[in-house]
């Protein structure tokens, strides 16, 4: 079975609760909470539901957003983007390309070479380091 047919229970049942609210449900970790904000080690991190390859640790920056950000993933076909029109505001959902996980919001406001920001939620990752 493709992991994007999984019905909620079924998520559920795989994922610990932080994972599933925010992955499943579109919650957000609170700023500078989660494991990888200010982590260092090198590496590719993958989506925490289906292990995707999602961001090189190489395109990872300290933006001060208050979660792990990244200038661009590691294959535009990794990510899906859509209009997110949540909280009285216009932003950009990014969600795993594999399984339509939500893993935050990618902003026009980041360094070169694309000037881009992904802001990902900790929980949504899995870093297997290099």
């Amino acid at each position: 079975m493709d992991k994007s047919e999984k019905s909620l229970d079924e998520w559920r049942d795989e994922l610990d609760e932080a994972q599933f609210q925010v992955c499943r449900l579109g919650a957000t970790e609170r700023p500078f909470s989660g494991r990888y904000t200010n982590c260092r080690t090198e590496g590719v991190y993958h989506c925490a539901c289906c292990g995707q390859a999602l961001f090189a640790s190489q395109a990872k920056f300290d933006s001060g957003c208050g979660w792990p950000s990244y200038f661009q993933p590691v294959d535009e076909h990794a990510l899906v983007r859509k209009d997110d029109f949540s909280h009285g505001m216009f932003r950009i959902e990014v969600k795993c390309s594999g399984c339509d996980a939500h893993l935050g919001h990618v902003f026009p406001d980041g360094p070169e070479p694309t000037g881009l920001r992904y802001c990902i939620n900790s929980v949504a990752l899995e870093l297997k380091a290099s």
